[in-house]
């Protein structure tokens, strides 16, 4: 029998929604590996990650399924997981040091989107704000946190002459601000198959009744269940007229090959009134909590989340 230990990062004390998330995943995942007759167990991942790694040689797992977000609730230290794996030669599930360390940060992702020539918004440093364009809606986000963190409705704004050094106090190693794409908003997963990697059914957004708030997933509406954000954003699969649902299709899979991804991925897009495809964040290694986005993809696709699990674990880093 096969051996899997599941890491994961540990909720420290009064930890917040978003933390506690993962033991939903390691709880999901540990499920569907005992369901295929893996032997399985957990370790959670802290300040220490140094020693918790290297005790991974003593424990001789086949693999490791790699559900590690952050450490100490710090979205811009999880690369270090998937190296240390990498130098112990341990097998890991998920992508790549390499495609980690890119995606966390925003605005690498930015980067690499554009020379990959793939649309995404226009971006900026703080530093920057003497190229914005008086009138124009931008939107301010933490660079290397993911699950929403930092981010609400007054995070998008309005450019106007006289508000000059409004963000004289984010940091550009922190913070990256990008014009807002006012339209519709897409989650895409994809997960690693037989035949190569294989786009999810499309998931959209909907903001009900929100009219004069931006229509962005902050943090309250991922997180804040008794929240106006998080009653009113609901997930729908709507039937896509060809032309867009290519474009979201291809949008992603360049995405995939772009940044190296590896067995499950989710790019998130944003669709202006022209039917512009623009992509606002490339998710490696995603909540795979049973409520999550990639969840309700893959059922909605007809595929049973032990099977999901049993295509990421085929595509393993060694």
């Amino acid at each position: 029998m096969k051996k899997c230990v599941i890491l994961y990062n540990k909720p420290g004390q009064n930890a917040s929604p978003d933390e506690l998330d993962v033991l939903d995943q390691v709880n999901h995942v540990s499920n569907s590996l005992s369901e295929i007759e893996i032997d399985v167990s957990s370790k959670g991942i802290t300040t220490d990650f140094m020693n918790e790694i290297n005790s991974l040689l003593s424990e001789k797992p086949d693999f490791v399924f790699n559900l590690v977000e952050s450490i100490n609730n710090k979205g811009e230290l999880n690369y270090f997981v998937p190296a240390l794996l990498n130098m112990y030669s341990i097998p890991y599930t998920g992508n790549p040091l390499e495609a980690i360390f890119i995606t966390t940060s925003k605005a690498l992702t930015a980067n690499i989107l554009k020379l990959n020539g793939i649309n995404t918004p226009v971006t900026f440093l703080p530093s920057e704000e003497n190229l914005f364009k008086p009138g124009k809606q931008y939107i301010i986000k933490p660079t290397w946190e993911d699950g929403s963190m930092g981010i609400t409705s007054e995070s998008v704004f309005t450019f106007e002459k006289g508000s000059e050094g409004r963000f004289s106090s984010f940091d550009d190693r922190h913070w990256i601000i990008q014009e807002y794409i006012e339209g519709r908003e897409f989650n895409v997963s994809v997960i690693s198959g037989p035949e190569g990697p294989e786009v999810m059914p499309p998931a959209e957004m909907t903001f009900i009744g929100f009219d004069d708030r931006p229509k962005i997933v902050d943090f309250k509406a991922k997180w804040i269940e008794d929240s106006f954000e998080y009653i009113n954003t609901v997930r729908t699969f709507p039937d896509l007229d060809n032309m867009l649902a290519r474009k979201i299709n291809e949008t992603a899979l360049a995405c995939w090959h772009a940044f190296g991804l590896k067995g499950y991925a989710r790019v998130d897009m944003r669709v202006d009134s022209d039917e512009n495809v623009y992509v606002i964040e490339v998710n490696a290694n995603p909540c795979i909590s049973p409520d999550s986005g990639l969840a309700a993809a893959t059922k909605k696709a007809g595929l049973t989340f032990t099977g999901v699990v049993s295509r990421i674990i085929n595509d393993l880093n060694y």
